[in-house]
């Protein structure tokens, strides 16, 4: 990325000069836990080189008055292919030790299931008086297996923590080929563009967050008082607020509201948390924060009322209102398409088709209607309420954006209390 483009006013908040904040005298580094300071460029050199985990983001130099990141600093190819080399190695480590015990796993359950099917076939047939022939058998075992809530449950657990990591190392491993001087320019603005979102406050997003932990608390200390320890694998109260979809549909209108913030376990609560802070932040930085309640209101009841009329089921969770902040993001950065990095873009695009494939894998476990739904309504908010424009300038809220985004939170803080009260009331 030249000076110009970032001494440019009209270039996006994240490319200008003053993305970062002014370098202190000297050379040095900013990781995630403080500045450090060194006394020549070598020693900076080696602190790229030497970095582990990514967690250097942000270094300077005598020649700038503003902190940088390390693909911006001429000369650090070496050191910077160097590091990214180790993480390669790392992450392919790690992931073949999650293939590994997923799989194993895996294959475990499975064989459980087609054992029990197995048996279980046989004792029919003997409590029926007849031979069974082993084809008939067999067609029974596999049919158990692939119905068994345990099996699927493991090849879902597999491909969310084993297969996706998996993949993105090796992507990543084959990436590494392209890591040239040219490679690393052409990198640099996406790379610029997640620093920089990463050190940007967003207050209302950790509102959310904080109102489906207080949710998830009174869920667990409900649970506690029933199962003990047992308490994370299975997160209690969601009959008391979650989306029943017959006492709903009899008039229990307020379920569409409460259901978002219950969630069923402690994987389902963190994977949703994760998604929550990332897509929040994103949403809240450059859409500005009264759409971030009102995508997710909007979503939320589009998506549990999809999920009302197609799903037998109860629902839980927030992920109709963050499919909604997911299939907001994709339309306004389309959109302004100035604002952001196409690379950052595409990975909205892809984070979509990861949760279709969990979606298909997971059909019995995962509300995929509610996950349409919300994106969908997520979608057209953003092409009702944002214009296509050629500007890379953030949007400005108005009085009436405003005005409504409070209501929309007003609703929403209620609703979280409401859900929790219920919770607590069993």
């Amino acid at each position: 990325m030249n000076e110009a483009h970032l001494e440019n006013a009209d270039a996006p908040v994240w490319a200008r000069e003053d993305a970062f904040p002014e370098a202190p005298a000297g050379w040095g580094w900013v990781d995630v836990k403080s500045r450090v300071s060194c006394d020549s460029l070598e020693a900076l050199t080696e602190a790229i080189r030497d970095d582990h985990d990514g967690s250097l983001a942000l270094v300077w130099t005598p020649d700038h008055p503003r902190m940088m990141l390390a693909e911006e600093l001429k000369g650090m190819g070496d050191a910077l292919r160097t590091a990214r080399s180790r993480w390669v190695r790392e992450d392919m480590d790690d992931a073949g030790y999650k293939l590994r015990w997923f799989g194993t796993a895996l294959v475990g359950f499975s064989l459980y299931s087609f054992y029990g099917g197995f048996q279980y076939a046989g004792r029919l047939a003997a409590q029926s008086g007849v031979v069974p022939d082993m084809g008939s058998k067999l067609a029974f075992a596999t049919r158990a297996m692939l119905g068994s809530t345990s099996s699927g449950l493991a090849l879902l657990m597999f491909v969310i923590f084993a297969f996706i990591p998996w993949y993105q190392a090796r992507k990543r491993s084959k990436q590494l080929g392209r890591w040239t001087e040219k490679g690393i320019a052409d990198a640099a603005p996406t790379i610029r563009f997640e620093t920089w979102l990463a050190w940007q406050k967003a207050p209302l997003t950790k509102v959310f967050l904080i109102l489906i932990s207080l949710v998830a608390l009174a869920q667990i200390l409900v649970q506690f008082k029933s199962d003990g320890i047992g308490t994370f694998m299975h997160f209690g109260g969601t009959a008391a607020a979650g989306l029943q979809k017959q006492t709903y549909l009899e008039g229990d209108w307020w379920r569409l509201f409460t259901a978002p913030f219950l969630h069923g376990n402690i994987v389902h609560f963190l994977m949703n948390a994760a998604g929550l802070l990332y897509l929040g932040k994103r949403l809240e930085v450059f859409a500005r924060w009264p759409h971030l309640p009102l995508v997710f209101l909007f979503s939320a009841c589009i998506g549990g009322e999809a999920s009302a009329r197609f799903v037998d089921a109860p629902s839980v969770g927030a992920s109709g209102g963050l499919m909604g902040w997911l299939g907001f993001l994709m339309v306004f950065e389309t959109l302004h398409k100035q604002l952001v990095p196409l690379r950052a873009r595409r990975r909205l695009a892809a984070g979509v088709l990861l949760t279709a494939l969990i979606g298909v894998i997971g059909y019995r476990y995962i509300d995929n209607a509610a996950h349409a739904g919300g994106l969908l309504a997520g979608m057209i908010y953003g092409v009702i309420v944002f214009p296509s424009t050629a500007s890379a300038r953030r949007p400005r809220s108005t009085v009436t954006d405003r005005i409504a985004g409070g209501a929309a939170m007003v609703v929403l803080v209620a609703s979280a209390l409401l859900a929790a009260a219920r919770v607590l009331a069993g």
